[in-house]
């Protein structure tokens, strides 16, 4: 297998050296949608919503975006996939949904299942291949590519549902994984079987010398705890020493500044940060260039994109939908304007509001950067502080302070009949000043955003900030059942999210 890894890093810097031609992204994006509705023309949605008829005219694309409306998850499964889980064929897409993954549902629901159709699983691996092809861009050792790829995500063992398996999108992808990349894929078949989490960080801890790893792939908070069990157990300096061809990081999910700071410290040496875009959807990009930040969309891979500009026109103060909210396409975006993502997935999602928001920063290479949630960002009074300012702060705080900040989240509050934010900062650093912490944070915070900045002279009378170990936040997911893979803390809670946080720090002895 040695040989296949040297095929595949020279077939690689062969590709490089050949241009591909390429079609716009419009025409990409038209096919894409044709083929979709062509495929799903005699399911029940399609029959529901005259595919076949619409389909026949020349004025196809703009006839299905005025007929079909755009879902939210709750709508989508409360008219359509909740007979899919009953075990019905062709509703939203042709024949039997086998596999539901499961997303944490921070917003709308507490546990959403989200179809995942063969279609979708080809449409994985589509990206994944193309992600590789990019992978020449970046200053990464050939013999990389002949290397081990540990992948920290969900459960193989997926729960048997009768006429359904479920679990994390990840869990899905690896059960499903190509022949040929078994060799690479770590932590093997038998540990990724095993359904708790912390077995399978035991057995991947005491294995990690074992296996000659160059690529690492998660979700940034559950890899630095990987990462720092290895090195405690092993009595190691950095994973490094474990590792020595570690190269790679592909991650995901959340925004990774955070963590940069503390992932150094584990390191031996520099390595080559990629972030990619998957969600329980499907997988959407990855970062193809080096020295940017912008994840570059896959356009011609069985997913066509609209994007809603995220404003008070189009979304309320709780970030629900208001009615008749204008989408536009790939080809009519402009590049620093906040949307909101609606996808058309071959899963079977239909004009479905994914509940991201991203912000173009090349509209020429469709490169973004997520920048939050519909639902994940306060705006009590106006201020409009998304979970990109959230990150952006919390990066500043850390580096000013020389503090490592693992995980926070905020919740807004009435207070003296005005407003208040209050922050819950991770951090295992026990002579942090807190007092230091909130003036840093509000006062990069109203550097960043304006109407945040207006309203603390105004309606936003404090901001408080307690400061937290670690382990609050890790326990609080463990005692939510969310511990692990692909789980990530939400940076906002809301709708009691944050009275039941608040009555589990008091619970468990924190505050």
């Amino acid at each position: 297998m040695p040989i296949f890894g040297t095929l595949i890093s020279r077939a690689l810097r062969i590709r490089k050296q050949v241009t591909v031609p390429r079609g716009t992204p419009r025409a990409y994006q038209r096919q894409v949608l044709h083929r979709l509705l062509f495929k799903a023309r005699y399911t029940e949605f399609g029959l529901h919503y005259r595919f076949p008829d619409l389909l026949e005219s020349p004025d196809w694309l703009s006839r299905f975006r005025d007929a079909v409306p755009v879902h939210s998850y709750n709508r989508m499964n409360r008219e359509w996939w909740h007979r899919c889980l009953d075990g019905e064929e062709n509703i939203t897409w042709p024949g039997k949904v086998n596999y539901f993954a499961l997303s944490s549902g921070t917003s709308e629901s507490a546990s959403k299942h989200i179809p995942v159709t063969r279609d979708m699983l080809r449409t994985i691996r589509k990206v994944g291949v193309k992600q590789l092809f990019s992978m020449v861009n970046f200053p990464i050792p050939h013999k990389s590519f002949e290397k081990g790829i540990l992948m920290l995500g969900g459960t193989t063992d997926l729960h048997n549902r009768g006429n359904y398996y479920e679990g994390d999108m990840s869990g899905i992808s690896a059960k499903n994984i190509p022949r040929w990349f078994r060799y690479f894929y770590k932590p093997g078949g038998k540990i990724s079987h095993r359904a708790d989490w912390e077995q399978r960080i035991r057995l991947i801890v005491r294995k990690a010398p074992q296996w000659d790893v160059a690529t690492v792939c998660g979700v940034p908070a559950w890899v630095q705890i990987v990462f720092e069990e290895i090195i405690k157990y092993h009595k190691v300096a950095h994973i490094h020493d474990i590792w020595p061809n570690l190269a790679i990081y592909i991650h995901g999910g959340v925004s990774f500044e955070p963590y940069r700071e503390s992932f150094k410290r584990l390191l031996g040496k520099p390595i080559t940060y990629i972030e990619t875009y998957m969600a329980s959807e499907g997988s959407f990009g990855f970062q193809a260039r080096p020295d940017t930040k912008g994840i570059k969309l896959v356009l011609n891979a069985g997913i066509f994109y609209e994007f809603i500009p995220f404003n008070d026109e189009n979304f309320d103060a709780e970030g629900e939908l208001r009615a008749d909210p204008r989408a536009y396409m790939i080809h009519e975006v402009v590049e620093d304007v906040a949307y909101a993502v609606v996808l058309t997935t071959c899963a079977g999602a239909w004009r479905y509001l994914l509940g991201d928001v991203i912000r173009f920063t090349s509209v020429k290479e469709h490169e973004i950067v997520i920048t939050g949630r519909t639902k994940q960002f306060l705006s009590l009074c106006g201020e409009h502080l998304s979970v990109d300012n959230m990150n952006r702060a919390i990066e500043t705080v850390a580096k000013k302070m020389g503090i490592t900040i693992r995980e926070f989240t905020v919740g807004g509050m009435p207070y003296e009949n005005l407003f208040a934010h209050h922050w819950y900062i991770g951090t295992d650093q026990p002579d942090a000043d807190p007092r230091e912490v909130q003036r840093l944070l509000d006062q990069t915070l109203c550097e960043l955003n304006d109407d945040y900045a207006v309203e603390r002279i105004s309606a936003l009378k404090a901001v408080f900030v307690t400061l937290l170990p670690q382990e609050a936040f890790i326990r609080y997911l463990r005692c939510n059942g969310r511990e692990g893979a692909m789980n990530k803390f939400p940076r906002v809670l809301k709708n009691g999210l944050l009275k039941q946080w608040e009555d589990f720090l008091r619970e468990e002895k924190f505050l």
